[in-house]
């Protein structure tokens, strides 16, 4: 089969990881017969600096004509003073809403291998294993107003967490149909004792789960949950909640992985069904860790478990996503680490050499 992706490195260590997620998509083509054509794109920091926009309208246009997007990281210091007019991030937030991607999919698995790179019990963090499906589109960082101001009384700024009932329904439903393939029990988070948006949140959540008899709900505020997930991280199978409690209870998540280096994501414009292609961009949790580009160093595991992701939402080949999948847990079980999961006895890599590992088995199986 022939595919057209997209592929945006961005900042950082975006370029590095990215890298290797394309080296073990070729592997996928080399197995399976498959033929990828790339073209490239500008997105953040480097955008910035030769466009003067965190990301183009000819580069939008560009992505929706592709079956795919992979995506490295954006993040550049340049561009860290509050007060610039625009900034990396802008272009990560603007490809969201141009490509409709209200579902954020981010696993949270830990392998057996790893417990010793958590700060946690053993006790505490074996067996993890869950799914935290994340609004994308809506909440805080869409609202509006959302500005800044100066008068009499001094600076002011604001920001609007605003839901409407439909948005809450399609990304409420992405979490049952995934709870019901899973575990079938899926946790909605939210802040409904304080905030309107988060009391709607839960009578619609309520309403569509006469609709999922064989799915068991719960509701837990979101300061329980971040407790909850420290404490006993295998109490859930699936939570779905709204953006900003999304962004930071998954960037907490990534202690029980043992890194943000093992977190991958798929943005989807859809409710994923078998066999269906929906359109997505996929790209590792972590930032652009600019202290970290160029030496060879970040963890390319969350960008490659993100191709995964591509192949079984927006390619609908989950042979080829099972493929990659085993590829890394066995390139985990031999072990072979890089410096964010390193413990004595394991073998080092940097990320190309992690790449050629888990591309070469890839083929090879």
């Amino acid at each position: 089969m022939k595919f057209k992706i997209a592929v945006l490195p961005g900042d950082g260590i975006g370029p590095e990881v990215l890298a290797e997620g394309v080296k073990v998509m070729n592997a996928v083509g080399t197995r399976y017969g498959h033929k990828f054509t790339t073209t490239d794109g500008l997105i953040g920091g480097v955008a910035i600096a030769a466009q003067g926009t965190a990301l183009s309208e000819d580069t939008v246009k560009m992505c929706k004509k592709q079956d795919a997007i992979m995506f490295g990281a954006v993040g550049d210091p340049r561009y860290d003073d509050p007060m610039a007019k625009v900034h990396p991030e802008d272009g990560l937030l603007r490809l969201r809403q141009a490509l409709k991607t209200f579902a954020n999919l981010r696993p949270v698995k830990l392998f057996p291998e790893l417990i010793e790179a958590t700060p946690l019990k053993t006790n505490i963090v074996k067996g993890t294993d869950f799914v935290v499906v994340r609004e994308l589109t809506g909440g805080l960082y869409f609202g509006k107003p959302k500005r800044q101001w100066t008068n009499a009384k001094g600076r002011h700024g604001v920001d609007t967490m605003i839901y409407s009932e439909q948005e809450i329904d399609r990304i409420v439903r992405v979490g049952f149909e995934l709870a019901r393939k899973r575990r079938k029990k899926l946790t909605s988070v939210d802040k409904a004792n304080v905030l309107q948006s988060s009391r709607l949140w839960r009578q619609v959540t309520m309403e569509i789960s006469r609709e999922y008899p064989d799915i068991a709900l719960d509701h837990m505020l979101v300061d329980t949950c971040t407790m909850r997930m420290i404490q006993n991280p295998t109490y859930f199978d699936v939570i779905v909640t709204e953006n900003t409690f999304g962004d930071i209870i998954t960037d907490e998540a990534s202690t029980l992985t043992g890194s943000m280096g093992m977190m991958p994501s798929a943005s989807i414009a859809g409710i994923p069904a078998e066999g269906v292609r929906i359109r997505g961009f996929y790209e590792p949790i972590h930032g652009s860790a600019p202290k970290h580009a160029g030496k060879n160093e970040a963890n390319p595991i969350a960008t490659i478990l993100s191709v995964a992701m591509m192949f079984r939402y927006s390619l609908a080949l989950e042979n080829e996503a099972q493929a990659i999948e085993k590829a890394v847990e066995d390139t985990i079980k031999e072990g072979y680490r890089t410096y964010d999961i390193m413990s004595p006895g394991m073998t080092k890599l940097g990320t190309k050499e992690m790449g050629d590992v888990i591309a070469k088995k890839v083929e090879s199986k």
